[in-house]
């Protein structure tokens, strides 16, 4: 089946999608970094490059949507609903033009004649209201209103810690398609901890580097690595009384509960944001193992091939030269972890 991708970033979800029967044959992108790495990884795909909101966007896009084309996949960006994000109630929400992507994606729905789409976002994406019609909406709501005619209209709200990745990861995915199909639900799987993931690969303090491709562990200052070593797994040094992470002045840095924080050995991998590389972010700190002296080990962030095997990438991915971590990072984040997208797509079959 061929494909759109509308908001591919990077195009990390697509990384299997030819193994579920999918050829995307353009993707689409606002930031030209990310769509240069897309171009890399999928150099037989076409990428547009610009704001989708602009017609002459919509109508490069459109050049590449033949009627073989038969499905739209639209990943509109969540950080506008994100919980991470600055906006955290209906109002903040309607401020935010990124939430109002979403009717570019009803631009190629109302215009084209594709059998299925996928339209993924976080979870929060399904409480917000839309204005429509003289209506507040929610989603749901709103694209049923519109498109129940022509497609089944069906919403699964899942974790992808229940389907095979080791990273608690909640997506929400609406699904259309015609009535010649069927979709079901993926089939849910047993957890994957975090121990299970990389609790194999040797242990490495910041700044340390092992034979192991790109299992090296990113610098931090010397205030931090204190701060950690005297922190315990799945605990924040925020609530340490003496090691507690210190400004430059020695003065205590305020910060939220999960910040300077350990990730716990026996759950899967908390949730990997744009910012998983810096140790003073969310829930970015290494699970770490007590030593003999009382102190933790590992007290640094997730390598990037740790990295890579909690969001369900290979670890032989192709990442090239140019690409920092920083910027692996980010788009690791943004994306809905591969092996989900990849098992939620394989279950859409059309009918004899």
């Amino acid at each position: 089946m061929k494909a759109i991708s509308l908001f591919t970033s990077a195009g990390v979800g697509e990384t299997y999608l030819k193994d579920a029967g999918i050829d995307v044959i353009c993707g689409a992108e606002l930031i030209e970094k990310r769509a240069k790495l897309y171009k890399h990884l999928y150099p037989e795909s076409e990428i547009v490059v610009g704001d989708i909101s602009k017609q002459e966007i919509k109508d490069q896009i459109s050049e590449y949507i033949t009627k073989d084309v038969k499905l739209l996949l639209a990943t509109p960006p969540c950080q506008g609903v994100s919980s991470a994000g600055k906006n955290k109630n209906q109002e903040q929400f309607l401020e935010d033009d990124r939430n109002f992507l979403i009717f570019d994606v009803f631009y190629f729905i109302d215009n084209f004649d594709f059998d299925a789409i996928l339209i993924e976002n976080v979870s929060k994406f399904l409480k917000m209201y839309f204005p429509f019609e003289g209506e507040m909406l929610q989603i749901q709501e709103l694209i049923s209103k519109k498109y129940s005619g022509k497609y089944i209209v069906d919403v699964i709200d899942i974790n992808a810690q229940d389907y095979g990745v080791p990273q608690s990861r909640p997506r929400c995915f609406i699904k259309l398609y015609k009535q010649n199909y069927s979709w079901a639900s993926p089939q849910s799987e047993p957890q994957i901890t975090l121990r299970e993931a990389i609790g194999h690969l040797p242990s490495l303090e910041a700044g340390e580097k092992s034979d192991i491709k790109r299992h090296y562990a990113k610098r931090i200052n010397e205030r931090d690595i204190l701060a950690m070593k005297h922190t315990p797994t799945g605990k924040s040094a925020m609530v340490n009384e003496v090691y507690y992470p210190k400004k430059v002045d020695g003065g205590r840095v305020r910060g939220f509960h999960n910040t300077y924080k350990r990730l716990n050995w026996d759950m899967p991998c908390h949730a990997r944001t744009t910012k998983s590389g810096e140790i003073s972010s969310h829930n970015n700190g290494h699970p770490g193992r007590l030593k003999n002296d009382g102190t933790y080990s590992d007290a640094r962030v997730l390598t990037i091939l740790e990295l890579l095997i909690v969001s369900s990438l290979p670890e032989d991915w192709d990442i090239p030269e140019w690409a920092n971590d920083r910027f692996i990072c980010h788009v690791i984040g943004e994306s809905v972890p591969p092996l989900l997208l990849k098992k939620v797509l394989v279950e859409l079959k059309k009918n004899n």
